[in-house]
C-alpha cells in the first residue's frame, strides 16, 4: 500500500466533506465563463468534482497516483487511470488539481509536473490549481488529530519545518477477531512561493486569489492560460 492509498483509506475520517465541496463549487464556478468541453482533473479522487462538470454537459478524464481511488470512480463509470499526467493522451480545454496536488511535489517535481500540464492544454487552455499558503502549513495544517468510528482509530500528526509539512498517518482497522491492523506512513507537502508560478515558460499565471477554506488566508487559487510560442 502506497502512502496515497493510505491516505485513501483514511480520508472518510479527516473531516474534510465540507471543505472539499467549498474548493469543487470555487473551480466549477471559476471555469462557467470559459465555456469547456472537455477537463483533465489530476488527482481526481473518487470523482466528485468529474460528476459535477459531467453534469454541465463536459468530457471528463481523471487521473490520481491512488489506485484505491481510481478503482473507486471506475465502479462509477467514470474514465479514470493510475498515471502521471506525463503518461496521459489528448489534449484538453481545462486542467484542474484541486485540494493541494501541487504541494505534493517538491522544486523540480512541480517544474516537470507544469510543463506536462500545458502540454496536455489546448492553444486556448486553461489550468486551475490551490496550493497551501505558509499560513496554511504553520497555522492550520501542522498539529495532531484524531478520529475514530467502531471500526477504526486514526491518528495524524503534522510537522512544518524548511517549506516542508510531514504528516504521518496511524490508521487502526478492527478485524472481525477483535483484533486490529496498523498501517501507518507518512506523506511530505511542500511549501511553494506564488513568485514560483510567474514566470514558467509554458504557462502564464493570470489571475491569484487568496481565499479562506479552514481558516483565514490559507490557500492561494492560482489561474494560467497556456503560453503559445508564435
Amino acid at each position: 500500500m502506497t502512502n496515497l492509498d493510505l491516505y485513501a483509506k483514511a480520508e472518510h475520517l479527516l473531516g474534510i466533506e465540507e471543505a472539499t465541496e467549498a474548493l469543487y463549487d470555487l473551480y466549477r464556478s471559476e471555469l462557467e465563463e470559459y465555456k469547456i468541453k472537455t477537463l483533465l482533473d489530476i488527482g481526481c479522487g473518487r470523482g466528485g468534482f468529474m460528476h459535477r462538470m459531467i453534469s454541465d454537459g463536459v468530457a471528463c478524464k481523471g487521473i490520481d497516483l491512488s489506485a484505491v481511488m481510481v478503482a473507486e470512480c471506475r465502479e462509477q463509470g467514470l474514465d479514470a487511470e493510475c498515471v502521471d499526467v506525463s503518461q496521459v493522451g489528448g489534449k484538453y480545454d481545462a486542467v484542474v488539481a484541486i485540494f493541494d496536488v501541487l504541494n505534493f511535489l517538491n522544486q523540480d517535481e512541480l517544474l516537470k509536473f507544469l510543463d506536462a500540464v500545458s502540454q496536455r492544454l489546448n492553444d486556448d487552455g486553461i489550468f486551475i490549481a490551490d496550493i497551501n499558503t505558509l499560513y496554511g502549513f504553520s497555522d492550520v495544517a501542522e498539529g495532531t488529530m484524531s478520529s475514530e468510528n467502531e471500526k477504526e482509530f486514526l491518528v495524524v500528526d503534522a510537522v512544518f519545518e524548511n517549506d516542508e509539512l510531514h504528516t504521518k498517518f496511524t490508521l487502526f482497522e478492527k478485524n472481525r477477531d477483535c483484533s486490529y491492523t496498523k498501517y501507518q506512513d507518512t506523506i511530505v507537502q511542500y511549501f511553494h512561493k506564488v513568485k514560483t508560478f510567474e514566470k514558467l515558460s509554458t504557462l502564464k499565471l493570470i489571475d491569484k486569489q487568496t481565499f479562506s477554506l479552514y481558516d483565514t488566508k490559507d490557500k492561494t487559487l492560482l489561474i494560467f492560460k497556456k503560453r503559445v510560442l508564435a
